[in-house]
């Protein structure tokens, strides 16, 4: 189990209110030899700074690449986690270590490990989107671009258990025809995305293109011109000819589909909650505030027990050898 090194609450209180965020985070990102990472989902202003924006695994495998000391990872905790697993010796921060995510909390790794005693003969496939603890168990890791051809690497006579998304593991099994005993977890941005809702768009915005994220539930899937990855969607919508789209995934998306098609109208699928927008709070924990005080201080730091760092190495290891 991760944790910080140290109980550490960012002082926004100590940053001088004449001191130019921006400069400040460009000196220190050269003093510190460090590579800002920005998830798709974090405001606007975050991801215009960072060196790499993308899929979580992607930018751990970017970070990997890179000469720097540090990453900062603006983006979840399991995400920071993952790019500590793949590079150990740098220093992994977050700019806030309650940045958590809906459905890799909903499956603390003590509770899975107790709950797997019971498929004892199961291949154990994860999606990336949870602890490190639960990599730990698995037998392989899969995204949600790849879940497909994972789950389609397991030989068909081995059963298989599916975590911890139930949404995109029922995705996958209509895909695939394999039946997977599946974790109950879900994303509360995408859990919230419903068919009424997007029905009523597709009544109001009939030209437009519906895409949505697998992780939201099948009766939105089965009605959306295209189901994918967040990088997926967005390769979708560059390449489309379509004027419109209705987007049904978290709406930080929305600012780099902007910058691939400024001639398109983006139309957020909004959330069943009351909200006219699909927010992940977690991810706006993220403050520009917050990641100058992690530039300077290199806290909160992101530490992994080198025996579960390894466990959960070997599952993103196998899932990466697959091409």
């Amino acid at each position: 189990m991760s944790m910080p090194s140290a109980p550490y609450v960012p002082a926004l209180d100590s940053i001088d209110p004449a001191l130019d965020l921006l400069d400040e985070i460009q000196r220190l990102r050269k003093a510190r030899n460090a590579v800002i990472l920005a998830h798709f989902y974090q405001d606007p202003e975050i991801q215009d700074l960072a060196d790499f924006v993308g899929d979580s695994l992607q930018l751990s495998q970017q970070a990997a690449k890179t000469s720097a000391a540090v990453i900062v990872f603006c983006g979840v905790h399991f995400m920071a986690e993952t790019a500590k697993i793949l590079s150990p010796a740098k220093t992994v921060v977050i700019p806030d270590m309650d940045a958590g995510c809906s459905l890799a909390d909903r499956c603390p790794g003590e509770q899975f490990g107790a709950w797997l005693k019971q498929y004892p003969d199961h291949e154990v496939v994860s999606y990336i989107n949870c602890s490190a603890a639960v990599k730990a168990l698995s037998t392989i890791i899969c995204t949600s671009s790849n879940a497909v051809r994972v789950v389609e690497s397991i030989p068909k006579d081995r059963a298989i258990v599916f975590a911890p998304d139930r949404h995109l593991g029922k995705w996958v099994m209509k895909q695939t025809g394999r039946d997977m005993v599946l974790w109950p977890g879900f994303c509360i941005v995408h859990e919230q995305f419903t068919a009424k809702r997007v029905a009523t768009l597709k009544a109001q915005h009939p030209t437009a293109k519906l895409i949505v994220h697998p992780e939201c539930d099948a009766s939105v899937s089965q009605l959306a011109d295209f189901v994918g990855s967040t990088a997926a969607l967005l390769n979708y919508v560059a390449k489309d000819p379509a004027k419109a789209f209705i987007v049904g995934t978290e709406v930080g998306i929305l600012h780099q589909m902007k910058k691939l098609r400024p001639d398109a109208e983006l139309i957020p699928v909004p959330a069943d909650s009351g909200c006219n927008c699909a927010l992940c709070p977690y991810m706006k924990l993220n403050t520009l505030e917050k990641l100058y005080l992690t530039l300077r201080d290199l806290k909160p730091e992101i530490t992994l027990d080198e025996a579960t760092r390894i466990k959960a190495l070997a599952p993103v290891q196998r899932m990466l050898a697959l091409g």
